[in-house]
């Protein structure tokens, strides 16, 4: 049997453990090298980078596409795309996500990993659509996660809903590390007995036990794995790439990827490692098992610890790691990834800090509530709507139905400014209003390396009767 390789060093490796801070100048030198090796397809965009590139490191994240697109020749290649949220942190209306879609796809995207944080289909149509239309593959994504409404049945479903749309792969996402190998076995011979569609399997390694959740998945039938060249492996990240190739060569899986180049490759980004060393956080390298116990990502845990840290409340953290739980089934069971993740984690740590549950309710927990992201897993129960909404209505429809199209108010916006109205440079603008703008503008510097582990992502204070609570948010 053959297993195809998707090696995902250049997008979720970084992000994973540099912060998504890896320049786009660092990349080009080894690509023809690593595009020699075999691999099936490298994760090269989307997530974070979009925004990590022109925020911080005054990169145009559509000419770093394009550099890549030039040197990867052999291979796929693919993006990791937030369903109706693009590769933003809220819902764009359809005009912006066909235009986005379709400037990627003529940029060379091979295929799009598309997935919805609440797993609600409805929010992945428009995007999977038009991907289908400019003749790219489309993986329809699962985010896996734990909890009573999430079962094998449930996810054969939401599986079964993906393949309507006409998706060519299914991807099993398990953001947090939970993806046990007898669960991970399980759900994908479901898949492949309801579903029949090609299956790739991504697992974070934060619990330890993702090399063998892929290799189950491997026995089950699931076609792809993803990995990290291992320099940027394991901890918060993937199984090693390299150690992954050899066991399953060993085991008589066909990967058709050639160690020898790998090694070669592992040299380099062993060079970058130590280049990027100040982003390193060295909890990140390591297996968090405290996600067995709370089922919490392992950037949401630092997040917790960070924004207890500031408020001197760092003996507060029980009481926190005890209160997501809570809020997560308050509401719905949502998977915890970006943005939800964030949401629950802000949430409970207020609701610790304040001494009263939802006593402050940020205006992101209330657009959950309200239906704004979407549909959630399991239906929030009508005191915690009044409790969290008060007389305002929760919606029931796609919540992108209630945007007015938005392309060519950016693109005026911009030809008022004396930017030249590029539908790359509207697409930056219309994602990002304002470090978007700052960046067309040339006011974003590229930021220095830092020479120990810093905090990088944005930071925001919430008052309560007179106190300031200063809350911390990275994608996770």
């Amino acid at each position: 049997m053959k297993v195809k390789i998707v090696d995902l060093t250049l997008r979720d490796g970084h992000q994973s453990l540099l912060a998504t801070r890896m320049r786009t100048r660092d990349m080009l030198p080894i690509l023809e090298t690593f595009d020699n090796a075999g691999i099936y397809c490298f994760e090269v965009w989307g997530g974070a980078t979009f925004d990590a590139c022109h925020r911080f490191l005054n990169e145009n994240p559509w000419d770093r596409l394009r550099e890549i697109r030039k040197r990867i020749k052999n291979a796929q290649i693919s993006m990791l795309l937030r369903g109706q949220n693009l590769v933003g942190y809220k819902h764009y209306p359809d005009d912006i996500v066909e235009k986005f879609v379709t400037k990627t796809a003529e940029l060379g995207m091979d295929i799009f990993r598309i997935f919805d944080a609440l797993n609600d289909v409805r929010n992945l149509i428009s995007s999977i659509k038009t991907a289908k239309k400019c003749g790219a593959h489309v993986q329809g994504t699962i985010c896996y996660t734990i909890s009573p409404v999430h079962t094998i049945e449930k996810y054969v479903e939401i599986a079964r809903e993906l393949a309507e749309l006409d998706v060519d792969s299914i991807c099993v996402k398990d953001m947090a590390g939970l993806l046990s190998p007898k669960v991970a076995y399980e759900l994908v011979k479901a898949l492949k007995k309801e579903i029949g569609l090609p299956i790739n399997v991504h697992s974070h390694y934060t619990s330890g036990m993702a090399s063998m959740a892929l290799l189950k998945s491997v026995e089950a039938g699931a076609e792809m794995v993803d990995t990290c060249m291992s320099p940027l492996s394991m901890g918060t990240s993937h199984p090693p790439t390299e150690s992954m190739v050899y066991a399953l060569n060993e085991l008589g899986y066909d990967t058709g990827v050639d160690l020898d180049v790998l090694m070669e490759v592992r040299d380099y980004f062993m060079k970058l490692r130590e280049k990027y060393s100040g982003y390193l956080d060295p909890l990140s390298t390591i297996p968090d098992t405290n996600v067995l116990v709370y089922q919490i990502p392992g950037g949401m845990f630092s997040n917790l610890i960070a924004q207890l840290k500031e408020q001197n409340a760092l003996d507060k953290l029980p009481e926190v790691l005890k209160e997501v739980p809570r809020v997560r089934e308050d509401l719905g069971y949502v998977p915890l990834v970006t943005p939800t993740s964030q949401i629950v984690g802000v949430q409970a740590v207020l609701n610790v800090l304040t001494g009263e549950r939802y006593k402050v309710v940020p205006r992101e927990t209330k657009d959950l509530v309200k239906g704004m992201y979407g549909r959630t897993p399991a239906p929030i129960r009508e005191e915690i709507i009044k409790l969290i909404l008060g007389d305002e209505e929760p919606i029931d429809c796609r919540p992108a139905d209630l945007l007015e199209p938005e392309f060519e108010k950016r693109k005026k916006e911009l030809e008022e400014l004396g930017i030249e109205a590029t539908d790359e440079n509207v697409l930056i603008y219309a994602l990002f209003p304002q470090t978007g703008l700052k960046f067309l503008q040339g006011e974003i510097q590229e930021e220095p390396f830092p020479s120990s582990v810093a905090q990088v992502e944005g930071k925001f204070e919430v008052e309560v009767d007179g106190s300031k609570y200063r809350v911390e948010v990275k994608p996770v």
